[in-house]
């Protein structure tokens, strides 16, 4: 438990809740239920070992606060996640009712194990570590088979390792998911890129094979689009996306728009994961309250090249 004022109320409240649900009591020193309260409110606190984050908001000190929160009457406490508010309660319920509330919000044990596994993978990832970072994926997948971080983390490593029948398994699941989520999909799209240059004859050609073709005719989609999954597979990306928006440029339609939908696949796979804590400042936070001192994150040259394909993608299809 810590008190939280307008100075401190962005990094300790808004920032906070971007990894851990924040609860905020709203109470006053002369208030009778929020003496009752505030106890109920610490003991769960350490019973739930970090799984929730509780502040405090002496709402006569910080008028601002409360009034940015609406609030009429306390004790009054409001739940964040993500920087934003998705629920709460007045007056002061038994801990029996606090629980059920934290219990609607608030990851389980299991939950909070998995993301910790996640985190020590990623971390391995940016070391170079990828078998043991493969284990701490599969570790987090076992504590939490609904972690759709884990799974995407851990197919895509699978894939880049070419252990591509584990991969395969361990997507399946996601698969038939309706609807089904884009990462996913991207994850098909590349899986399949992969399966095509070791099954098919086709995959094994040399690049200037199907350069020979397309010269001789333009519209010969098929040899883009099988070239696009070798280039694919040997990561180029860039050189895949261009085969592919070539297609989708001559016949947007063409193979149930099996271009279209690769290279929506690829701009998925490409773009950069958001750093855990970072925020979309607009200048105010979920509550109102004006943020100063922000400066401007600067696009990386990936995510500047992902936009740039987006946008042709974009121009071809309109």
């Amino acid at each position: 438990m810590m008190d939280v004022t307008i100075q401190n109320f962005e990094a300790e409240v808004i920032e906070a809740s971007l990894t851990t649900p924040v609860l905020v009591d709203f109470w006053a020193p002369w208030c009778g239920p929020c003496k009752s309260l505030g106890p109920i409110l610490e003991k769960v606190e350490v019973a739930y070992e970090g799984r929730f984050k509780l502040v405090k908001i002496n709402s006569d000190n910080e008028q601002q606060l409360a009034q940015a929160f609406g609030i009429k009457s306390i004790p009054t406490c409001v739940l964040l996640k993500n920087g934003q508010p998705v629920d709460g309660f007045m007056g002061a319920v038994p801990e029996g009712k606090l629980r059920e509330f934290l219990d609607k919000h608030v990851p389980g044990e299991n939950e909070v194990l998995a993301e910790a596994e996640v985190e020590e993978a990623e971390a391995l990832l940016e070391s170079g570590d990828l078998e043991t970072a493969q284990a701490k994926l599969m570790q987090a997948l076992e504590a939490n088979p609904e972690n759709d971080n884990a799974r995407f983390d851990l197919v895509k490593l699978l894939i880049s390792m070419g252990q591509l029948k584990t991969a395969s398994t361990v997507l399946a699941p996601c698969l038939s998911q309706i609807p089904l989520k884009l990462r996913f999909e991207a994850l098909k799209q590349w899986l399949d890129a992969w399966a095509f240059v070791t099954t098919d004859p086709m995959g094994q050609w040399p690049l200037e094979k199907f350069d020979e073709l397309i010269a001789a005719n333009k519209r010969d989609f098929d040899a883009r689009y099988a070239k696009a999954r070798v280039l694919l597979a040997s990561d180029d990306w860039t050189g895949a996306m261009d085969e592919l928006l070539e297609i989708i440029m001559r016949d947007k339609k063409w193979n149930d728009e099996a271009a279209r939908k690769t290279m929506v696949g690829l701009l998925e796979l490409l773009t950069p994961v958001a750093p855990k804590g970072a925020a979309d400042h607009t200048g105010k936070t979920a509550g109102g309250i004006e943020l100063m001192g922000k400066s401007a994150i600067q696009e990386d040259p990936q995510a500047a090249m992902v936009s740039s394909y987006r946008r042709k993608l974009s121009m071809m299809l309109n």
